[in-house]
């Protein structure tokens, strides 16, 4: 019958569709929490949480931003060289797996590298200024906040997580990634309370909003000993 138009009955013996359940206890216990009452408290200290990251992270890029267009200096040519080339390589290595952005699959390869190199230069500018803000000031990570950081990008990898923590342990390398994000956000939460700060009453969507700027931003999520995250233009 391979390729052959058929006739053939069916009977329908039920429909079903979505229904609103409602929200009691019972729903709660469904859920695996113990009443309504400790699922909304749930709820409501996840969306808390999400929308001060949020508020964190343009709070964080604003900062960066500024930084980068008041500080214009000569950057070590070698720094720039080796950033770029460690995006370039991972731009490559999307393009052969198919995962370019579509914006940038269509540029010819000399606007691609021109773009990419001022990425490149704004991530050792800034990279740069927050050292000598944090030398300034004495910033330091302990190794308590190095362990903690190991074992909550350990975490992440649920069944391979103690694997990924003795790597972690054993390797300069990985823990000198995982340092590096960990002394930004110190050195920008250092620049925060010295700065005047204005609290700004914003809708949810505006808050949660996705813009378009630039990587080297404030992207502090941290890199982890596998992959490398997909190079990108803007800030995740």
């Amino acid at each position: 019958l391979k390729g052959k138009e058929v006739v053939f009955e069916v009977k329908v013996k039920d429909v079903k569709g979505p229904v609103d359940a409602p929200a009691d206890d019972a729903f709660a216990e469904r859920l695996g929490i113990e009443n309504l009452e400790k699922l909304r408290e749930l709820l409501k200290g996840n969306l808390e949480k999400e929308y001060a990251g949020a508020s964190r992270f343009k709070l964080k890029r604003a900062l960066l931003d500024q930084l980068d267009t008041k500080h214009d200096f000569p950057l070590p040519p070698k720094m720039v060289e080796a950033e770029f080339a460690a995006i370039w390589q991972q731009v490559q290595q999307d393009k052969e797996a198919g995962e370019l952005p579509p914006e940038d699959a269509k540029k010819p390869e000399e606007k691609l590298r021109e773009e990419y190199r001022k990425i490149a230069e704004r991530r050792v500018r800034l990279g740069l200024v927050l050292a000598e803000i944090g030398r300034a000031n004495n910033v330091q990570i302990t190794e308590q906040e190095l362990g903690e950081a190991m074992r909550t990008e350990a975490m992440k990898y649920g069944p391979q997580a103690q694997q990924v923590f003795d790597l972690f342990r054993q390797n300069a390398n990985a823990q000198a990634q995982l340092r590096a994000p960990l002394f930004e956000d110190k050195v920008v939460d250092l620049i925060v309370e010295k700065a005047k700060v204005k609290d700004t009453k914003v809708s949810k969507e505006e808050l949660m909003k996705d813009d378009e700027l630039p990587e080297g931003y404030g992207d502090d999520e941290a890199p982890k000993p596998a992959k490398k995250a997909t190079a990108k233009k803007k800030a995740d």
